[in-house]
């Protein structure tokens, strides 16, 4: 499987597309992290704005360190800001930090999305990696119960990323209509602020689209969408 060449034309698109995505994210960052918000206020200020303004209590907001390593933790309650995000006063970090703060709030509105991604997170990660192994074994040994049990695995990876989708661009959604509402952006700042959001929910959609190309490869290798698992 792993010498196939089909699975190498398989992959480097999705390859292609995620290292383009990463690029693109990078740049536009950097490109509107040089343009000042007019209210000068940084991105854990923003981000603890619209949380008061929702009623949110006991979110924390923090620094985390890395590049563009802001998450929000909803077991802890905690919305961990990078260094540039948590200190910068620019269109890109304000874009960010409320974005992460559209998590904590559709966590606090219990959005069902996001209560299903986190429900199937930690299958998803074991899947990644377990399941491509469990299934190339089956393969080899022409074991078709470890071929379905490694398609299964995988495929609770595939569906977390797919739910990804909604949950990331709801949040963005519901990050630059706050900012505007809160006053916090105006307009005009709005649209390059939705550059910087668009950009990054590029990624994820390379990330699924990815995924999903893998699990058809395997389905096709196990020979469930016409295929032969014989051929190696």
């Amino acid at each position: 499987m792993f010498f196939d060449p089909l699975y190498l034309l398989v992959m480097v698109p999705g390859m292609l597309l995620s290292l383009w995505a990463s690029m693109r994210v990078k740049s536009t960052f950097h490109r509107y992290s040089q343009v000042a918000s007019r209210s000068g206020l940084t991105g854990a200020d923003a981000a603890r704005e619209l949380l008061r303004r929702q009623g949110i209590e006991g979110v924390k907001v923090e620094p985390v360190e890395g590049f563009l390593s802001d998450h929000y933790d909803p077991g802890a309650r905690t919305l961990r800001l990078s260094p540039d995000v948590y200190h910068g006063r620019s269109l890109a970090s304000l874009g960010v930090a409320a974005h992460e703060a559209g998590h904590a709030i559709q966590h606090a509105h219990d959005y069902k999305p996001l209560a299903f991604r986190s429900l199937v997170v930690r299958p998803a990660m074991l899947g990644s990696n377990l399941g491509m192994i469990v299934l190339g074994l089956g393969l080899a040994l022409q074991v078709s119960g470890m071929v379905w049990l490694g398609i299964v695995l995988f495929s609770a990876f595939v569906v977390f990323t797919l739910v990804t989708l909604p949950v990331e661009f709801n949040a963005s959604s519901r990050a630059v209509a706050a900012l505007i509402d809160g006053q916090i952006i105006s307009q005009s700042e709005a649209v390059d602020t939705k550059k910087v959001l668009d950009a990054a929910a590029l990624t994820y959609v390379a990330a699924a689209i990815s995924a999903v190309m893998q699990l058809l490869y395997f389905l096709w290798r196990a020979g469930i969408l016409g295929g032969n698992r014989q051929e190696e």
